[in-house]
Formats: structure tokens, sequence, C-alpha cells
């Protein structure tokens, strides 16, 4: 088979991760998402708040998507004080315990401005384990007066991205922000360019939906899945490795990285679809684990399976460590098995298949 992860698409990958997506604001990567994907697919679309398709086969009426989600979880300003100091709000679920101490980007019209999120050395602060809350995070610009701030082009509703990159760990990990989950809009391209170097083809058109707003509630999914209406729906996310320290696995299940894509069974999993994608796994020896969700997966795939009079959904994850934080790490198998499952498991989808439990 076709290598899966090769140099120029580690190279995409590393120019992806780097580049600030967050959550409302996603047009820049998806430019970068579709720019790679175009040499593969027939014709793409987009909507209206930034959800980008690319399609293989748009004629045909049996639609299949494959979805990941685009943006990252961000900030922003919230409030100026009079001394120049910035507060903010979350947009998305911005872990307020990591920020002491991050460099930031505030994104205005202007270009990008520099800040800090300061915090007083330990010598002063009223107990020596005061924790970051969002009543007491703030960034330093540099200024000494709202007005200076402003004259910067900062203002309220400017959104706040970290300053950190990608990187390798051990030549086997993945380092960065918003691994959750511009990973999983690498994979879904590295499929559109597995079948097109492959010359497969597909007895249905293939929908590669990279959504807007999935860290708020789903939304670009939402939207997106009313629009195409498909018959079937593959999403990729990432999930949590629960072998590091400080996860209890009685609460968060038994989840590793480097053993292989996990399968989710829940209710919005549709369970003729998950067992297709097993059967795939096992007969091309693709490791897999196993996770259960109470309710709701919390990801794309919930918007994708109740929309449109239900959709045919399922979910392929990847292991990760350190969700929300800076330094996301997924290791470089786990990815490279995720894109050979959905890869393998689009093979295995007929033409007007229906997966219905009884007729």
């Amino acid at each position: 088979m076709t290598k899966i992860i090769t140099s120029k698409s580690e190279k995409f990958l590393e120019s992806y991760l780097n580049n600030p997506s967050p959550t409302g604001f996603e047009s820049e990567g998806q430019k970068l998402w579709l720019s790679y994907i175009k040499p593969y697919i027939d014709e793409y679309f987009t909507d209206n708040y930034g959800s980008v398709v690319g399609v293989i086969n748009p004629k045909s009426e049996y639609k299949v998507v494959i979805e990941a989600h685009a943006d990252e979880i961000s900030w922003f300003v919230h409030y100026i004080t009079k001394e120049g100091f910035i507060y903010l709000r979350r947009n998305g679920g911005s872990d307020h315990m990591i920020a002491p101490s991050k460099r930031v980007n505030i994104h205005t019209e202007k270009g990008i401005v520099k800040a800090i999120f300061g915090w007083p050395a330990i010598h002063m602060r009223q107990t020596k384990d005061e924790a970051p809350s969002m009543k007491n995070i703030f960034l330093d610009c540099g200024c000494s007066t709202k007005e200076e701030v402003e004259k910067l082009g900062v203002h309220v509703g400017c959104v706040v991205t970290f300053e950190d990159e990608f990187m390798m760990l051990n030549k086997n990990r993945y380092v960065g922000r918003a691994l959750d989950n511009r990973m999983g809009g690498f994979m879904i391209a590295e499929v559109a360019r597995l079948l097109s170097e492959k010359k497969i083809k597909l007895p249905f058109g293939l929908y590669i939906v990279n959504s807007v707003q999935e860290e708020v509630g789903l939304r670009g999914a939402e939207m997106i899945a009313q629009r195409i209406k498909p018959d079937v729906a593959i999403v990729t996310d990432v999930c949590h490795d629960t072998h590091t320290p400080m996860v209890d696995k009685i609460e968060n299940g038994d989840l590793k990285s480097g053993d292989g894509p996990v399968l989710t069974y829940g209710p919005a999993v549709q369970n003729n679809l998950l067992k297709q994608i097993i059967s795939t796994a096992e007969k091309n020896k693709i490791p897999f684990q196993r996770a259960a969700a109470s309710r709701a997966t919390g990801t794309d795939t919930d918007a994708f399976a109740y929309s449109n009079e239900g959709v045919t959904s399922a979910l392929i994850s990847l292991p990760l460590r350190y969700m929300h934080t800076t330094v996301e790490t997924a290791r470089k198998e786990d990815v490279e098995n995720c894109i050979r499952l959905i890869y393998e498991t689009l093979q295995t989808i007929q033409k007007g298949q229906d997966f219905r439990y009884f007729k």
C-alpha cells in the first residue's frame, strides 16, 4: 500500500497545526486544508460559517461523509482595566489552569499583538497554593493604560490563542496545540490522498468534511449535515489516553496511545456500521480499542446521527494525551492506523447499503 504519512503530508500537518484556527475564526486554517486536498477531489463547497466539504463523485445519490472539526479552543478579550491589563472569556473549553506564564497572540485587525499571561511571584501570593481561575488570570501586553492597549488594535471581542507550535517527541509522537482536532482534519485529508493515489473508485459520493465550531456545541456539523443530507457518516475526533499520571481508569476507561484507534459504543453510534468497522479492522489487522459513551459521544457524531431523520453514524477516535493544553500528544502509528481504518472501511460500503436493524 502507498505510504501512509509521507514527508510532504507531514510538512502540511506541521503548517496546519501551527496555523491558529480558533472557534468562529477558522477560515485561514480552512484555506490551508482546502488547498491541500484540492488535487484529490472533484469539487468542493463551503458554507456561511466556514465549514469546507471536498467531494468525490458528486453526482452519486448515495452519500457517505468522513468528518473532523477544524476549530481550536481559545479566548476572547472581555475587559480591559484602566491600567491596561486584559481579562478574558473562554471560547470553547479553554483550561485556565495552564494559562499563567504562557505567551499568547491577540488577533486584531492591525495584526498580531503579543501578550503574556501574568502571574504574581510565589513570594507574593496570599497562599502558596493559590490556583488560577477565570477571576484572577489576566493578560499583559506591555501597556500602562487602557488607551495604550486600544491603540494597538485590541478591543473587547478580539480572539486570543496560545503561541505554542508543533514538535516531535522521540520521533514517534506529534505534539502541539489543537491536535484536537486538526489531527482529524489531517487524517481525512490523507484518506482522500490515498484514494486518489491508489485510483480507488468508490460506488458512492464521498464528502470529506472539515466542520467549524465543534468546541462550542457541534454547531458547524449541525449546519453542514443539513446541507449534505448524507446516508452514512464516519466521524473522527480525539479521545483521552488514560495511561498518564492523575487519570482514573474507573472513571475514564482504559485507553492507551499506541494501541490503535478507539471505537465507541453509544446510542448515537449505529451498531451495524460499527460492526462493519470492527470487521474491517480485524480483516486488515489494524489494532483498535473500545470505549463506551454515556448518552452522548460529545463529538460531531451526535450532530450527524440525529440530523435528517437519522443518519447512520460511527466514531473513530485518536487517543490523545493532555487534551486542551498546548502540548496535546498523539502517537504517529495511531494516526496512521486511524487513516488506514477509515480508508479500508470506505471500501466495504456498498452503493445504497441499508444499515437498518430490521425491515
